[in-house]
């Protein structure tokens, strides 16, 4: 139900540089609220957790609620101290998980 997820992350930083990371998903989000053309409930179908991890570290993490807006945008900064990779995961409210990952070199 989501498009390829699109971060920028720096490439390369100086070791102990706080960096500034953004990402984006595209996601067709439904707030459980609104009615069909029946007048049935559409189910609530949302991106409802996010979280970045770098070399396997919690970096940072978000849950979401009923409020969220579609194509869901995180901005958030990270202190680097080494070369490695940031893994990102959304996680929809069907189970679905959408992932993606950036590498950045220590300069």
């Amino acid at each position: 139900m989501a498009n390829k997820p699109r971060v920028k992350v720096p490439k390369t930083a100086a070791a102990g540089e706080v960096i500034t990371i953004k990402t984006l998903i595209a996601h067709k989000m439904e707030s459980g609220v609104r009615r069909d053309s029946d007048g049935n409930v559409i189910p609530r179908m949302i991106i409802n957790r996010f979280a970045a991890e770098f070399n396997g570290q919690p970096v940072f993490e978000a849950d979401m609620h009923g409020a969220i807006s579609a194509n869901p945008y995180m901005e958030f900064s990270a202190k680097v101290e080494e070369s490695g990779t940031f893994q990102f995961t959304w996680v929809d409210d069907e189970g679905t998980v959408y992932t993606t990952d950036k590498k950045i070199t220590i300069a």
